[in-house]
């Protein structure tokens, strides 16, 4: 790495479009797409997203808990998935959702941000509920190898931000991207929820203050909609990350032609005035 996480990822949105694809190969997946539920299946719908999406999406964001549950075959094709995304050149976000406090995060850091690890990524998303201040270690790795993290800020349903918990975790994300510029090193994940269940405004707009990424899940037929997107951030578009996943893996044929569908749609609306 020789610039920021937040310089990269500006980058990489301006380029390619606001658009994050997860590769999430659970066994109905696989099944789905006509694979055994084994290493191999996992390593071909892998590979093959990666193949699809790589050139046109601006992050990919794998969910290693479908590759842990193989043990060390699951590591070992997670390792390869990872190599294969870095040199295709979209940013990737592990989606591993860590949490822990001393030594515990400082290895957490070390396997996911230290880029001499195999298991390296530009960003992991971390969960916060041992409280902000546990994240330190981790974030200071993340700007020590120019990588970043994503905290857990706002779980499904339709209280939003307004949960006291979600408002400390907002500032202390804000505090530290303090000075950082385009965007800072920490991002928040604003869980993604079906359009009916959220009010159009989703009160105090805490996102503001962030200077940095948000990165919101559930993207697609069963959650939000690009539309929504532009309603319920209204204020931080510039810096919303859309993820879509199970929308664009339904058809193993159509990766790469819904990825270029819902990239367009999601950079429309959130860059329409």
């Amino acid at each position: 790495m020789t610039e920021p996480f937040g310089t990269r990822l500006r980058a990489r949105l301006d380029k390619y479009g606001p658009l994050c694809v997860g590769i999430d190969p659970s066994p109905a997946l696989l099944h789905a797409w006509g694979l055994d539920d084994s290493p191999a299946g996992l390593e071909r719908l892998s590979r093959t997203v990666a193949d699809a999406v790589g050139d046109v999406a601006a992050v990919v964001k794998p969910q290693p808990a479908f590759f842990e549950r193989w043990g060390s075959r699951g590591f070992a094709v997670l390792e390869s998935v990872l190599a294969d995304l870095r040199q295709a050149g979209p940013l990737v976000v592990l989606d591993a959702r860590r949490g822990d406090t001393g030594p515990v995060m400082a290895a957490y850091a070390e396997a996911y941000l230290d880029q001499g690890s195999p298991l390296a990524a530009d960003a992991v998303t971390l969960s916060p509920y041992f409280g902000f201040g546990a994240l330190e270690g981790a974030i200071t790795s993340a700007v020590a190898n120019d990588a970043g993290v994503f905290v857990l800020a706002r779980a499904d349903g339709p209280e939003g931000f307004r949960d006291p918990f979600a408002a400390r975790v907002l500032a202390g994300v804000e505090a530290a991207n303090a000075g950082r510029a385009p965007l800072g090193p920490v991002g928040v994940v604003a869980g993604g929820v079906p359009a009916s269940a959220v009010p159009d405004r989703l009160g105090p707009d805490l996102l503001d203050r962030l200077d940095g990424p948000v990165l919101v899940p559930g993207v697609g037929p069963r959650g939000l909609s690009p539309a929504d997107l532009a309603r319920l951030f209204p204020s931080v578009r510039h810096a919303v990350v859309p993820a879509v996943s199970g929308a664009v893996l339904a058809d193993p044929t159509r990766v790469r032609e819904l990825t270029l569908r819902y990239r367009d749609e999601c950079a429309h609306h959130l860059s329409a005035p």
